[in-house]
């Protein structure tokens, strides 16, 4: 019996050199610095884009049901981009906020593609003041002075503000 112990600690030490355990990086974002902000500043209900996905991977966008992501980009484009002209949408792209509230149960998939058209949104908007493509845009070398200085250039003044809301609870 003393070598079936023996075994048995061979294959447990064999296992556990053997074994790669998975390490999952998650999404990938760039955070902005943080800020001390007072907690009681009001932001006018205007300045706020609201988008809800439920655990059904349903959205519901300025508290209308939409049935797909079909002009969502177009849409935060127009309430970025509003200059105050439209009481109905942001005073101006530094005030404007894109929020995005979802259930537990909704997919990373669904997620993921809305998180992308505000993105997408964002760097049109960004591509249009630098005259160039979206694609273009996103292709710029930082590390070039002059490319850089063509973003810096694009984004003055049109902060990319989204705030991902935690997930409160399941259900539709």
């Amino acid at each position: 019996t003393s070598s079936m112990a023996d075994i048995a600690f061979l294959l447990l030490t064999f296992f556990l050199v053997t074994t790669v355990i998975q390490n999952h990086k998650g999404i990938l974002m760039m955070l902005p610095p943080f800020v001390q902000l007072p907690a009681d500043v009001p932001i006018p209900a205007r300045n706020i884009f609201a988008i809800q996905i439920n655990s059904a991977d349903q959205l519901l966008v300025e508290g209308v049901p939409v049935s797909d992501l079909v002009g969502l980009r177009d849409r935060i484009e127009t309430f970025i981009l509003n200059n105050g002209i439209d009481h109905r949408y942001s005073d101006n792209p530094r005030a404007a906020i894109v929020s995005l509230k979802t259930d537990r149960d909704t997919s990373y998939r669904m997620f993921i593609a809305v998180l992308d058209e505000i993105h997408a949104a964002y760097f049109n908007i960004y591509a249009s003041r630098a005259g160039v493509t979206a694609e273009v845009f996103r292709k710029l070398d930082l590390r070039n002075p002059k490319e850089a200085a063509i973003c810096r250039r694009a984004k003055d003044g049109v902060p990319m503000n989204i705030y991902i809301a935690e997930s409160d609870k399941v259900g539709n």
